[in-house]
């Protein structure tokens, strides 16, 4: 009998793990439209999420505390300095949270990843707090989240949290949800750090005009002629600190079926549109095959 209770605690303890997905966040465009007093730069870009990636699991624990896992798990912090703990932190202060992060996404390199896995640990936690209310929705629970609380981790956090089409304005805290034809992309990055103050710094003008309306999209196409037309303003920057980032454009416009190749935030990380997924993953396969010491990965882009 003490065994078969063993097994059953062993049992529920499984059951309870909570596992979310941290989604690349890509900025298809990036307009740099001022600067507060406080140093804070005003952003206008169109983010897109896409099916690349790090697992977050979540479990009830006594403490708080973070494992990483996975081909760069080296490379992040496993202490206070990482947003996992510090969502767990503001979000679930008297229940500890146990964390394994499998960590697939190149840290430092413009898509997001340390915001998404923190967005990830938030979801998780709403979860964990609607189960020990089966009244209360999840969907009730994120209504109600502290949003001054979420941008104190990051400007990137919010528009993570909801990891889908959207238009991010401000410092990070005007999100708006917009339509997107569904489209696929190949993500490269080169291995390299750009620091994002450096970047920011670099900047040759700070001041520079916002995104027009956004028009609607029929397809992957029409949005990647439309891009044409917008800008990443770090991009020019980014290039002066890591030139390579030119080689990656250069690589991605140059394979057949590419709609678009800009950089993503800050870099390193560039990316390429595609209608369809085997062009996606034959864009990710030639990178590989052509500079093997360079990060590539293809998904689907989630429409709105």
């Amino acid at each position: 009998m003490p065994k078969a209770r063993g097994r059953w605690r062993m049992w529920r303890q499984i059951t309870r793990m909570i596992n979310e997905f941290g989604y690349a966040k890509v900025n298809l465009t990036l307009h740099v439209t001022g600067q507060r007093p406080d140093g804070y730069h005003l952003l206008d870009s169109l983010v897109v999420f896409a099916g690349i990636g790090d697992r977050l699991y979540a479990a009830r624990s006594g403490v708080s505390s973070l494992t990483v896992e996975g081909p760069f798990g080296a490379d992040i912090p496993t202490d206070m300095g990482n947003l996992v703990l510090r969502a767990a932190a503001l979000f679930s202060p008297h229940q500890g949270v146990a964390f394994t992060l499998q960590k697939n996404l190149p840290p430092a390199s413009g898509i997001g990843g340390g915001s998404a896995d923190a967005a990830a640990a938030i979801r998780a936690i709403l979860r964990m707090l609607a189960d020990e209310n089966d009244a209360t929705a999840t969907d009730d629970i994120f209504a109600g989240l502290d949003r001054d609380a979420v941008l104190r981790l990051g400007a990137d956090v919010p528009v993570c949290l909801y990891s889908r089409p959207a238009r991010m304005q401000g410092i990070g805290d005007n999100v708006a949800q917009v339509a997107c034809p569904e489209f696929w992309i190949t993500l490269v990055n080169p291995r390299v750090a750009v620091p994002t103050p450096q970047v920011f710094a670099g900047l040759a003008s700070k001041t520079n005009a916002p995104m027009p309306d956004l028009p609607v999209w029929p397809d992957a196409a029409a949005l990647a002629d439309w891009l044409h037309s917008q800008r990443n303003d770090l991009e020019a920057p980014a290039l002066h600190i890591a030139p390579v980032i030119a080689d990656v454009l250069r690589a991605l416009r140059a394979q057949p079926g590419t709609l678009i190749a800009r950089m993503s935030g800050s870099g390193a990380t560039c990316f390429a549109l595609a209608a369809d997924e085997a062009t996606a993953k034959a864009t990710a396969t030639a990178i590989q095959a052509a500079h093997p010491g360079w990060w590539a990965a293809a998904g689907r882009v989630f429409p709105s």
